[in-house]
């Protein structure tokens, strides 16, 4: 933990405080492990001790029934052969039972992993989606996390075919929690959530994301090339389509120049776990090019150009308005300029619609949405006491 926050750590000069709780943390590890070394040690003497009493019997008995002439001298090393013998097995045995619950926290929590039931699941005989027009609708959707705070409070909202609109709010408001719902990372508590008049509830899992594309601002990439990340978004692209959604999505400049330590270069060049060769903006505009590349009719952009510089922000903004269209688009921003040009602005407060239209209406209406735009453009958040520092978190 604290070497991946390694900058964290020395931001706030607390290396040795770490290094106390990595000694604190090997200080229990090895008192643990000299417990167990104990322990083991004391079942290998007394499987020992029954081992040697064992042979020494066996050998003793055998002798005194062939001074006897009851058996043969054939019989007498059979038998201690026999009591050798399982002496071995119980040394194995015993080694295998201590290496056993050496790993059996390990396999306790991989048990419960896997036999934990899956929250989400796929409706008797669900149908694969049609997507036709893109028609997104909510119908008095109520959601709450683990039934505490109300999230989304019957929220009904309709977008039409190929509409562009924007979901604006402070935070917590449940933007990102509509977009949650919409691609069924959790079930409604009430209402329904229809994409061209099918229940999402209704259909496969795999054919509802499979129509919709989703650019989130904590981009995450596979562990594997350039390519196999973008042909993620879809496997049968060809080298001239992956190639072309990079360049609209002002990537392909510098893949061409990536190397990784093996000498894969280019597209062929790894990424590193969750993409950590590559900056944050590079990132995402990998990720970018990768919904490109899905051309799904169904687009959600969450903070989509979060991690970009302006320059490169604005190439791409180009580019997201040439691939928005004839798709039906939601999407949530910090920065309110990246979001004022869409069709439809909703403006949410406590998982409730309270205002909705375009840029220019809600802002001469002079309600939230124009109070988050004039924080937005120079204003301070200490000027209105009832509009606090969560002002600006919008997502």
């Amino acid at each position: 933990d604290a070497y991946t926050n390694i900058a964290t750590v020395k931001l706030f000069s607390h290396g040795q405080r770490e290094a106390g709780f990595a000694r604190g943390a090997m200080q229990e590890f090895l008192h643990t492990a000299y417990r167990q070394m104990r322990l083991v040690s004391g079942f290998e003497i007394v499987n020992h001790l029954l081992s040697m009493l064992l042979i020494a019997s066996t050998a003793g008995a055998t002798l005194w029934l062939w001074t006897r002439g009851a058996v043969g001298v054939g019989a007498v090393a059979a038998a201690t052969a026999m009591a050798l013998r399982l002496n071995g097995i119980s040394h194995w045995i015993m080694w295998e039972m201590s290496s056993l619950f050496e790993h059996i926290g390990t396999v306790q929590d991989g048990i419960n992993t896997l036999s934990r039931a899956v929250a989400i699941k796929d409706a008797p005989q669900a149908q694969p989606l049609k997507v036709g027009r893109g028609e997104v609708r909510f119908e008095q959707v109520s959601f709450s996390y683990g039934g505490t705070r109300t999230v989304i409070d019957e929220l009904s909202l309709t977008i039409r075919p190929g509409e562009k609109i924007g979901l604006v709010g402070r935070s917590g408001a449940g933007k990102s929690t509509i977009v949650n719902l919409l691609l069924r990372f959790y079930d409604v508590e009430s209402g329904r959530i229809l994409i061209d008049g099918q229940d999402v509830a209704q259909v496969t899992q795999d054919s509802l994301r499979a129509q919709v594309g989703m650019v989130t601002q904590d981009t995450s990439l596979l562990h594997r090339s350039v390519r196999d990340n973008l042909l993620y978004g879809r496997n049968d692209a060809s080298d001239a389509q992956m190639i072309a959604a990079a360049e609209r999505a002002e990537a392909h400049e510098f893949i061409q120049t990536l190397t990784d330590p093996k000498g894969r270069s280019g597209y062929d060049a790894h990424v590193g776990e969750r993409g950590v060769k590559l900056s944050g903006g590079q990132r995402q505009r990998v990720a970018i090019a990768r919904v490109m590349l899905k051309d799904a009719p169904i687009l959600l952009l969450d903070e989509a150009t979060s991690a970009l510089d302006s320059e490169v922000e604005a190439a791409i903004q180009r580019s997201l308005y040439r691939l928005m269209e004839g798709k039906t688009v939601v999407a949530i921003a910090h920065r309110l300029s990246t979001i004022a040009a869409m069709d439809r602005l909703i403006v949410l407060d406590k998982g409730r619609i309270v205002e909705e239209g375009d840029h220019a209406s809600l802002l001469a209406r002079g309600g939230l949405y124009a109070r988050l735009w004039a924080h937005q453009s120079g204003g301070f958040l200490g000027e209105e006491a009832e509009d606090d520092e969560t002002a600006l978190s919008l997502g």
